[in-house]
């Protein structure tokens, strides 16, 4: 079922983490943008931190102010601001969080908060639960609400073969278990947003 964009749907933006040439986050996020669609729950957008291309830090004012002085800040502030809801399909780097998600997350502030988040993490044995543990953390400093309920893929380079991702019962049943419980923590959250 392809999902059209419904006048007051939730806006889902599904973050692809990893910018390293050879990603295999990037087949990850194509099945879990195909997951997210069937489920129906949500208007779902594509975004992909490599197109997104922010520098490192470079904003002269704090985020809190949103006096952003180059266009790739303002443009991220628009992004974020639009979505509702959002899933962090990242990598575990040097057992946590990659410092592309770090870098995205520090140049705002106000366009994230009282936005609940999911994660889709993949790694080697631990498939990413100890980037999930620190990224968790991080993200309350945002006043992003990360809920328990993730997808977990072990092994994952053995799960992708020509650029494509095969997924397991599991993991097909944790994406939906885990978007169900995104929209109750978006439909609770809308209030304070």
């Amino acid at each position: 079922m392809e999902l059209e964009s419904g006048v007051g749907m939730d806006r889902l933006g599904v973050v692809l983490v990893s910018t390293r040439q050879g990603r295999v986050g990037a087949p990850v996020t194509d099945w879990f943008l195909e997951q997210a669609r069937e489920h129906g729950g949500f208007d779902v957008e594509a975004i992909d931190l490599e197109r997104v291309d922010l520098p490192l830090l470079s904003e002269p004012n704090h985020p809190r102010l949103k006096k952003y002085t180059q266009e790739k800040t303002r443009a991220w502030s628009r992004t974020v601001s639009a979505l509702d809801a959002l899933v962090f399909v990242s990598p575990e780097y040097n057992f946590g969080t990659p410092p592309s998600l770090v870098n995205a997350l520090d140049h705002l502030y106000g366009e994230w908060n009282y936005k609940p988040a999911g994660l889709v993490t993949y790694g080697g044995i631990s498939g990413g639960l100890r980037a999930a543990q620190m990224t968790r953390l991080l993200l309350t400093s945002f006043k992003i609400v990360p809920i328990v309920e993730q997808v977990i893929i072990p092994f994952v380079a053995q799960a992708v073969a020509d650029g494509v991702f095969t997924a397991t019962e599991t993991h097909a049943k944790s994406a939906k278990v885990m978007l169900d419980e995104l929209v109750r923590w978006t439909a609770a959250l809308r209030t304070l947003r």
